[in-house]
């Protein structure tokens, strides 16, 4: 299965999510690639949009290898990954140190792309998390468990493309997953759009302003 583009990807997946339409929903995009495909969403549900920013907290020497990560929300949630911090042995100072340098990040990214916005209240309501694809599962898990914590009615995932093996672990922490497509050999993301062009920060921004802002 090949989606044209993320647009395309989006407006399909909207179909697979026509139960939610109307309902009490917040539609979360994972910045960049997650845009296009939450907007179609957003739009086709009458559901606010808003983005769910999440930075993995690399190891000081293996910055690959997450220890953690945080997530956006009115104050910084953070997912810690105990057995690579005590494997590495990592001091607490150093990872305050590095979760506080993706904190900023994180807060120039929600500047940038969002301005002065509030962020949509998820309090009580079914959360529809998005993203184009997802390849390890690690920054969707991250997001799902901290996104708990702001006590959401429901936490869905909804992906165009994923390897099955990945949604059988998501599946112990979302409540529900709608996933298009399930190949049986799974190379990349990419390898399953026409047009898979990396979007720019103006791409981001354009994208949202498309959305009509909801209470």
């Amino acid at each position: 299965m090949f989606f044209n583009d993320r647009i395309d990807a989006g407006r399909k997946l909207a179909q697979a999510l026509e139960k939610y339409k109307n309902d009490h929903v917040v539609v979360l995009a994972l910045p960049r690639g997650g845009v296009p495909v939450a907007v179609e969403i957003a739009r086709h549900l009458n559901a606010p949009l808003d983005l769910l920013l999440v930075r993995k907290i690399g190891l000081p020497m293996y910055p690959e290898l997450a220890m953690g990560a945080i997530v956006d929300g009115s104050e910084a949630i953070v997912v810690r990954n105990e057995h690579v911090l005590r494997l590495a042995d990592v001091p607490e100072s150093s990872f305050e140190n590095a979760q506080r340098r993706e904190w900023e990040e994180i807060e120039r990214r929600r500047r940038r792309y969002l301005g002065a916005s509030p962020r949509q209240e998820v309090f009580g309501r079914i959360v529809i998390i998005v993203d184009d694809g997802i390849a390890t599962g690690a920054t969707m898990t991250a997001a799902i468990r901290a996104l708990r914590q702001r006590k959401p009615s429901k936490i869905v995932v909804a992906v165009p493309v994923a390897p099955l093996e990945e949604l059988a672990q998501l599946n112990q922490v979302a409540d529900e997953i709608v996933c298009l497509y399930t190949p049986a050999f799974f190379e990349a993301i990419g390898a399953h759009y026409r047009d898979f062009r990396q979007l720019s920060d103006d791409d981001v921004v354009a994208l949202i302003k498309s959305v009509p802002a909801m209470p």
